[in-house]
């Protein structure tokens, strides 16, 4: 950690104005930088205002009138938020520009004075882990977080706030899952208290992953339930838990059935296949279906292809250069629309742009941020090949251009 603070600082010399939120280049050169940029402006003001104690204060809740999404939108904020931004956080401190360390200090930095804050119940923004339903979801969100960043984002916090941290995730047993991807979200939980060192609840976990294999449709994908629904809770939810949860149950339970290593490995290539389904949605202008529930979470409709780029399980034939160019084309359409973000930097309610009447009920401004889960790739270094190899035109680009593009198959399990 000690290395990490002595490159942020000097970084930080490199490029002064930065921290100071002064403008960034307008056209950054690579598509590195780009992602970089959106993640700190999307990050910024939901992290410098949990750190200053000013989430509840300053933090908008769009919602639909008596909703009642006020109690749980700021936990919704942080946890789905971070959910994105942690493998970014754990990626080696040399490895990435001085420009984005010091961005990527800087958030760090906050996210530790604000989960500090978060836990702390004279904190103004003590947040709520506690009341029944959602809060289990969102605490799931930020346990996930905590998987993916378990050395500087769960490891960078001091011994007072881990444990007040871990209280709160076990206040959310109170909440029974629904008989959906909820499962998930208990499931997640508990694979996050197993790695804090805690004893998890076993039945939370076998049940989830039981049940969800039970559900599961054929060529990647799973019912949300006991029957199938068409729209990205596979990728919301179901598969990158799976994997995420499932990678730290096989770890430590391997010998139990619905953690082996042959149970793990399907689960990959389940989620490899639905990467793969996720990739042939984009369209050559960098649009992909709207169908579903939760459309409005955008960017975080294309979790799973995210995620299958960070862990290196992207399918044979599908290269890094088509994948990051498709991603990098659905951020630009959708990120840089007009009325993304409010006046004062908040995700706005909408899908491109403001499109508030469009939301289901359960949704406000805190939900907005599972977008934030397109920025997985982040998490990889700087000359990793997911960044250097040359762009390419994706599959749907690719075919509707009329040039060669590889046919399609299902997976057998």
């Amino acid at each position: 950690m000690k290395r990490f603070l002595l490159a942020a600082l000097a970084a930080l010399l490199i490029v002064p104005g930065v921290i100071a939120g002064k403008k960034r280049a307008e056209k950054p050169q690579t598509d590195r930088e780009y992602w970089a940029a959106q993640a700190y402006q999307m990050a910024k003001p939901v992290l410098s205002n949990l750190a200053a104690g000013t989430l509840r204060l300053n933090m908008p809740v769009e919602q639909f009138d008596g909703a009642g999404r006020e109690q749980y939108a700021h936990l919704e904020a942080v946890g789905r938020l971070l959910c994105g931004l942690a493998p970014w956080f754990e990626v080696p401190d040399d490895s990435i520009p001085s420009a984005e360390a010091a961005m990527r200090y800087e958030l760090l930095a906050w996210a530790h004075a604000g989960l500090r804050n978060a836990v702390d119940n004279t904190s103004p923004d003590y947040l709520n882990f506690r009341s029944y339903g959602q809060p289990l979801v969102d605490a799931a969100f930020l346990a996930q977080a905590f998987l993916r960043s378990p050395e500087r984002l769960w490891g960078g916090l001091d011994s007072l706030t881990q444990r007040r941290m871990i209280v709160e995730m076990k206040a959310t047993r109170n909440t029974r899952p629904s008989y959906n991807n909820w499962l998930m979200f208990s499931a997640t939980v508990e694979a996050f208290l197993r790695i804090a060192g805690e004893k998890p609840d076993l039945m939370r976990t076998d049940y989830a992953f039981r049940q969800l294999d039970d559900w599961y449709v054929g060529d990647g994908q799973y019912g949300d339930g006991p029957r199938y629904h068409n729209d990205y809770y596979n990728s919301f939810v179901i598969q990158p838990m799976l994997v995420d949860a499932g990678r730290v149950m096989n770890r430590y339970y391997k010998g139990d059935a619905p953690y082996s290593d042959a149970k793990y490995a399907q689960i990959l290539r389940r989620a490899a296949r639905y990467a793969e389904v996720l990739e042939r949605s984009i369209s050559p202008e960098g649009t992909f279906p709207v169908v579903g529930r939760s459309i409005l979470y955008r960017t975080g409709c294309l979790q799973s292809l995210a995620q299958a780029s960070l862990l290196k399980m992207l399918p044979k034939g599908l290269s890094e250069g088509q994948v990051r160019a498709a991603l990098t084309a659905v951020m630009r359409r959708m990120l840089d629309a007009p009325g993304t973000y409010e006046a004062d930097g908040w995700l706005s309610m909408g899908f491109c742009g403001t499109q508030k009447n469009t939301a289901e009920s359960y949704l406000c401004t805190g939900s907005m941020y599972q977008a934030s889960t397109i920025f997985l790739p982040l998490g990889l270094s700087a000359g990793d090949s997911f960044w250097t190899a040359p762009g390419e035109d994706w599959t749907t680009k690719k075919a509707w251009g009329g040039m060669p593009f590889p046919g399609d198959h299902s997976i057998g399990d």
